[in-house]
């Protein structure tokens, strides 16, 4: 029993970080798309690419659409995880819509 228990904890922790990067990188989107309507599309697009850096250890490009009342914030970028038993590529597409 207590090794299924370990099991469950190592795949859990592991995975885990997959989501809480994903997150961490959404919510900054999030912001970024409240305060779209204060700051140019490159100013944001470095920021995000600076955080994505950090947070994933690669640069990633942000899709940043503008109309008269909205701004979206996207990206796409893949995690892979490679653990005893399990190995999976994880897809994520953050996306971020504000009003102004």
């Amino acid at each position: 029993m207590l090794i299924v228990f370990g099991a469950a904890v190592y795949y859990g922790l592991h995975i885990g970080a997959i989501y809480m990067r994903y997150y961490e990188l959404l919510d900054d989107m999030q912001q970024q798309a409240r305060l779209g309507s204060l700051f140019p599309n490159d100013s944001i697009q470095r920021h995000l690419g600076s955080q994505a850096d950090s947070l994933l250890g690669q640069p990633l490009r942000f899709q940043i659409h503008r109309s008269p009342d909205r701004i979206t914030i996207s990206t796409e970028y893949s995690e892979e995880l490679d653990l005893p038993l399990l190995k999976r590529t994880f897809v994520l597409k953050p996306y971020a819509s504000e009003s102004f």
